[in-house]
C-alpha cells in the first residue's frame, strides 16, 4: 500500500536524537525544491515499516526514493516519511523496481542516518514474533532496535575482532554423555537443538562460555540470554576469560543510552562475535549466528512486560529455526515448554548420568509442617524451624559455612485453598483457581443467588459444593504469601550469628563470603557463596505451592532447585531441608533431583486438562464492553474454547486498561490446539485492527500464552 492512501494516523513519538538530526544536509538543501526531485535510477520504490503502532496499519508502505538520497537509502536505515500529513520515523525494509499501488507515491523525506541498523534477519524475526503474539511490528521493532545516538554513530568504529580463540577446555561438558557431541556440532556449524539439565553446583556460566567459545572458534557468532544483571556479569566474565574482553559484549537495560547503543553498534558492525544480555538481547544483530542460548528459561524476567509480550525462549526458537542456528536451553530445572521440544523430537536432552547427579547433589530432607518435628528448643519454635532444619543449620554454621534460608515473597493474593491439605481450590469445569467474587459478598454480577460463593477466576462459574480433589475436604481457606519477620526470628534462634537479607525489600546481594552466617533471601535473590553453602532451609513451602497459577508446581521446583544448587554436595556435608509434605510430587522431584521427570509429568497433566504448552491460550483483557466486542469481531474457528469472561481487579497480572468510569474490567481466556495457534493469533490481530481502524476509545490487551494466569 502507498503512503498516499494511508488513513489518518496520530503522530508517533520521535527520539530526541532523530529530532536533533532534522537539520537538512547540504545534499538535501541542494534538492530542496520538491519539483526538482527525481526518482532514483534503480529500484526507486522503498518499502517502509512506519513507526505507527496501530493494528490496522501494520504493513509496509511504499515511497519513492529521490535521487539525492539514493546512496544512503539502503535496506535497514532509519528514515523519515510523511504519513497522514505528518513526518514519522520508519525503517527501510527493501528497495524494489515497482509498486503495486497505482496512484502517486509520496517521497522519502529524509534518511536519518546512513547506518543500516535493521538487518534482514532481525526484520524477519520481528515480523514472526509479531504474528505469533498477535502484535504489531512497530512494537517489536522498538524492542529489537535501541534508540539512535548520533554522537555514538560518529565515533570511530572499533576494529573487528581478529583474535583466534584459544582451545576450549571440554572437561566441564564431559560430565554429560552428550556434551561432547554438542560441542562438536557447534564447532562444525551444525544446527543442534538441545535442552541442557545442569548438574547441582554446576558452574553454568563456564559451560555456556565454553559453548560460545567453541562456536566462535568455528567462525560463527553466539548470543546468550540470561535473566538479570547478576547473571550477565558472571557470564560476561566467563566469556571474556576464554575469548578476550574485545570479543564479547554485554547488552542490558541498565546501560545508559549512549553506551548501550555503542555496544549494540559494535555487534551490528561485526566487531564482536559473542553477545551476552538480558531479554532484549534476543534480537541482537549478531552476524553469522551459530548459537542461541537461554539460561533458566522459566524465569519470569524472560517474559517481556511490553506489547506484544514475547518470551525469550519462544523468540530464540523462532530465530534458530529461521537462521539455521543451534539452540541451547539450559537450567537447573526444566519447563514444560522445554520438555515439549524434547518430547516432539525437535531438541535432544543433555543430561548427566544418575550416579553423577547423586554424587553432585546435597542431601535433601522434606519435613511437613504437621509432622510434629518442631525442635524442643524454644528458639527453634520461634523461628518456625523443624528440628531437622535447626540441626542442619547448626551443623553447617559449626563447620564454618554460611546457611541459606529461602522464604516466599511478602504480599497477599486473594485465592482459595483447601483448609486441610492446602491444595489450590480449582473449578470442576475448567480446573481454574477459585477465588472470592470481586467486591466481596453481594458483588457478583451473575446473580444474587450466587453472591458470596467462590467463583472460578477463569470461567466465572460459581462453586457451591466444593470438595478438594486431593483429600476430599470441603473446607476452604485464603492463601497468603508472607514471611515478614523471618530474619529477626532467626537472629533470636541463632544468637551471635550474623543474619543478612537479600531481596524482599532489601538490596539483592551479589555474593556472600564463605563464613558462618545466615542469609535470608526471597526466591530468585539467593546470592552465591564462596565455596558453597553448608545448608539451605526452604521455609513456608505451602505458600509457594498453593498459588493459583497454572505453573505453580514448575515455578516452585525451579526456585527450590536454584537455591539447592548453591549448596555443597552431600559428600561435603551439604544439606537441604524443605518444610513441605514429602508426598507431594514437586517435593519428591526435589528430593530425587529429577527436574526432567517432573517436567514430563507436568506436561502430561497440562495436556490432560488443556493447559499450555499442550494448548495455545490467549488472554483478552479490558473493559467489559471492549472484551465482548473483540470476541464478537474475531473470526474464531469452531475449535476455540472461550472461558469467561470474568471480572478481574487492577492488580491481576497487569495495570488497569482505559475503560469507561464505573465499567468493570474483564478477562476472557481462549484456548485452541497447538496446530490452530497461528490462526487464533491472526483472528485476534484482525479483531484488534478493526477496533483501531474505527478509533475505539477503550484499549484491549491481548496476550498469547501468558506467563501468568491466575
Amino acid at each position: 500500500m502507498s503512503a498516499s492512501a494511508a488513513p489518518h494516523a496520530p503522530r508517533t513519538g520521535v527520539p530526541p536524537a532523530a529530532r536533533a538530526s532534522d537539520r537538512p544536509s547540504p545534499v538535501t538543501r541542494a534538492a530542496r525544491a520538491r519539483g526538482e526531485w527525481q526518482p532514483a535510477a534503480e529500484a526507486p520504490v522503498a518499502r517502509v515499516a512506519v513507526d505507527v503502532p496501530l493494528a490496522h496499519l501494520d504493513r509496509p508502505f511504499d515511497y519513492r526514493v529521490p535521487s539525492h538520497l539514493d546512496a544512503d537509502a539502503v535496506p535497514g536505515v532509519r528514515l523519515r516519511v510523511r504519513f497522514a500529513g505528518r513526518l514519522v520515523d520508519g525503517f527501510l525494509l527493501e528497495r524494489v523496481a515497482e509498486s503495486g499501488h497505482t496512484g502517486k507515491l509520496a517521497w522519502v523525506e529524509k534518511v536519518v542516518s546512513p547506518e543500516p541498523v535493521l538487518t534482514a534477519e532481525v526484520a524477519a524475526l520481528c515480523r514472526a514474533v509479531a504474528d505469533r503474539y498477535a502484535g504489531v511490528l512497530a512494537d517489536v521493532l522498538r524492542l529489537a532496535v535501541p534508540p539512535r545516538h548520533a554522537r555514538v554513530e560518529a565515533e570511530e568504529p572499533p576494529s573487528r575482532d581478529s583474535a583466534t580463540p584459544a582451545a576450549v577446555d571440554r572437561t566441564g561438558w564431559a560430565r554429560y554423555p552428550r556434551g561432547a557431541a554438542l560441542l562438536d556440532a557447534l564447532d562444525g556449524g551444525r544446527a543442534a537443538h538441545a535442552v541442557w539439565q545442569a548438574l547441582p553446583g554446576e558452574s553454568w556460566a563456564d559451560r555456556l562460555a565454553d559453548a560460545a567459545a567453541t562456536t566462535a572458534a568455528g567462525g560463527r557468532g553466539a548470543l546468550l540470554v540470561v535473566p538479570d544483571q547478576r547473571d550477565v556479569d558472571a557470564l560476561h566474565a566467563a566469556c571474556a576469560a576464554r575469548l578476550g574482553a574485545d570479543a564479547v559484549v554485554a547488552l542490558t537495560a541498565e546501560l545508559g543510552p549512549a553506551e548501550r547503543y555503542r555496544r549494540w553498534l559494535a555487534v551490528r558492525r561485526g566487531a564482536v562475535r559473542v553477545v551476552v544480555g538480558t531479554r532484549s538481547a534476543a534480537f541482537a544483530p549478531v552476524g553469522r549466528i551459530g548459537l542461541l542460548a537461554v539460561w533458566d528459561d522459566g524465569d519470569d524476567l524472560h517474559a517481556e512486560p511490553r506489547a506484544p509480550y514475547p518470551q525469550v525462549r519462544d523468540v530464540l526458537v523462532l530465530r534458530a529455526h529461521a537462521a539455521g542456528a543451534a539452540l541451547l536451553i539450559g537450567g537447573y530445572a526444566r519447563t514444560a515448554e522445554a520438555h515439549l521440544l524434547v518430547e516432539s523430537g525437535w531438541a535432544r536432552e543433555v543430561v548427566a548420568e544418575r550416579a553423577t547427579v547423586r554424587a553432585s547433589m546435597p542431601r535433601v530432607t522434606a519435613i511437613g509442617e504437621t509432622d510434629g518435628q518442631l525442635a524442643r528448643d524454644p528458639d527453634a519454635r520461634v523461628a518456625r524451624l523443624p528440628g531437622v532444619a535447626f540441626e542442619a543449620a547448626r551443623a553447617a554454621l559449626g563447620a564454618g559455612r554460611p546457611v541459606l534460608v529461602q522464604v516466599p515473597r511478602a504480599g497477599y493474593l486473594p485465592w482459595l485453598a483447601c483448609a486441610s491439605c492446602r491444595e489450590t481450590a480449582r473449578c470442576r469445569h475448567c480446573a481454574g483457581p477459585l477465588g472470592l467474587p470481586a467486591g466481596g459478598p453481594g458483588g457478583d454480577r451473575a446473580g444474587a443467588d450466587t453472591a458470596g460463593l467462590p467463583h472460578c477466576r477463569w470461567c466465572g462459574r460459581a462453586e457451591s459444593g466444593f470438595r478438594c480433589g486431593a483429600c476430599g475436604s470441603r473446607r476452604l481457606r485464603a492463601g497468603v504469601i508472607g514471611a515478614g519477620r523471618t530474619a529477626e526470628e532467626l537472629g533470636r534462634a541463632f544468637p551471635g550469628t550474623a543474619v543478612r537479607s537479600s531481596g524482599g525489600g532489601a538490596a539483592v546481594l551479589a555474593s556472600v563470603a564463605g563464613r558462618p552466617e545466615l542469609v535470608v533471601a526471597t526466591p530468585g535473590a539467593e546470592p552465591p557463596a564462596a565455596d558453597g553453602y553448608g545448608a539451605a532451609l526452604l521455609l513456608d513451602a505451602w505458600a509457594m505451592l498453593t498459588r493459583p497459577d497454572l505453573r505453580v508446581a514448575e515455578e516452585t521446583l525451579r526456585r527450590w532447585l536454584g537455591a539447592a544448587a548453591l549448596v555443597v554436595p552431600h559428600t561435603e556435608g551439604g544439606r537441604v531441608v524443605v518444610v513441605a509434605d514429602s508426598g507431594l510430587p514437586t517435593v519428591q522431584a526435589l528430593v530425587r533431583w529429577d527436574p526432567a521427570g517432573h517436567a514430563a509429568a507436568e506436561l502430561a497433566s497440562r495436556t490432560e486438562v488443556g493447559f499450555p504448552p499442550a494448548m495455545r491460550m490467549a488472554a483478552v483483557e479490558g473493559g467489559a464492553g471492549a472484551v465482548a466486542e473483540v470476541l464478537a469481531a474475531a473470526e474464531l474457528s469452531a475449535g476455540v474454547e472461550v472461558l469467561g469472561p470474568v471480572e478481574i481487579g487492577p492488580g491481576d497480572h497487569g495495570a488497569d486498561t482505559g475503560r469507561a468510569p464505573g465499567e468493570p474490567r474483564e478477562r476472557a481466556l481462549l484456548r485452541v490446539p497447538r496446530t490452530e495457534g497461528r490462526a487464533l493469533a491472526a483472528a485476534l490481530a484482525a479483531a484488534q485492527a478493526a477496533r483501531t481502524a474505527r478509533k475505539a476509545p477503550d484499549p484491549v490487551r491481548v496476550r498469547l500464552d501468558p506467563a501468568e494466569v491466575g
